[in-house]
């Protein structure tokens, strides 16, 4: 009686919990383990649709430009072909939303934000205004796919390349400064503080070395005694 006893209470109360939980929540029923997929969807998720390859539920929206070939629209594409790359532009990272933030795919960026990649190699942001033309317009500034400006286009606009916080191109003042290039391609060799000069090039061949200069003193004062010897006579 005593193990009849004890045993009774237990039983009631399994019983009577198992009546109050929802059926879907009892322990006899088969759930789907989205740990297998996405544990935590959001924005840039389809929680609805089911992804065949990965056998479980929820797939990612990939960018338009994230896609190979580029698409008009975001894409829903399965865990498998995410993991193998597959039809994925290797420039983006398919972890991180976008800078719009409706679907995933976004440049992968240096550490200080100010370079991206294009085409398997990283090149400049330009800050805004820097460009004559740009490609694409970044959140902290533009990039062109094509050649990339050197010091001389850069000097036409009055900018130096250097990193100006997260981008490229600070704006040099040319009625204080003149920015020389040299043989420099991107950053110029020199900033000449003008002091209300104007600075250029001498337009004289002028000596370039210390012997072209005693060489030309030399002719001086050679032409000099003789000029003195023809119209300073004893």
């Amino acid at each position: 009686m005593k193990k009849l006893f004890i045993f009774l209470p237990l039983f009631i109360l399994i019983t009577d919990y198992a009546a109050s939980a929802p059926w879907w929540e009892q322990d006899t029923v088969c759930k789907i383990n989205n740990e297998k997929c996405y544990p935590n969807m959001g924005i840039g998720f389809d929680t609805e649709i089911w992804d065949a390859d990965a056998n479980c539920r929820g797939m990612k929206y990939i960018c338009p430009e994230a896609l190979i070939p580029k698409e008009n629209t975001p894409k829903l594409v399965s865990k498998q072909d995410l993991a193998n790359k597959k039809n994925i532009n290797p420039d983006y990272n398919t972890d991180i939303l976008s800078e719009y933030g409706d679907c995933f795919g976004h440049r992968n960026i240096n550490k200080s934000g100010s370079q991206v990649m294009v085409s398997g190699k990283y090149i400049n942001v330009w800050c805004n205004g820097v460009l004559d033309r740009s490609d694409e317009t970044l959140a902290n500034g533009e990039i062109t796919y094509d050649t990339q400006p050197n010091c001389k286009t850069l000097q036409k606009n009055s900018y130096i390349a250097v990193e100006n916080g997260n981008c490229f191109g600070k704006y040099i003042d040319n009625s204080e400064y003149y920015i020389d290039c040299g043989n420099s391609d991107e950053k110029p060799e020199r900033l000449v503080k003008l002091n209300d000069a104007q600075y250029g090039k001498h337009t004289h061949k002028g000596p370039l070395t210390k012997a072209d200069a005693n060489d030309i003193f030399d002719t001086m004062k050679s032409v000099s005694k003789t000029q003195k010897k023809q119209y300073f006579k004893k």
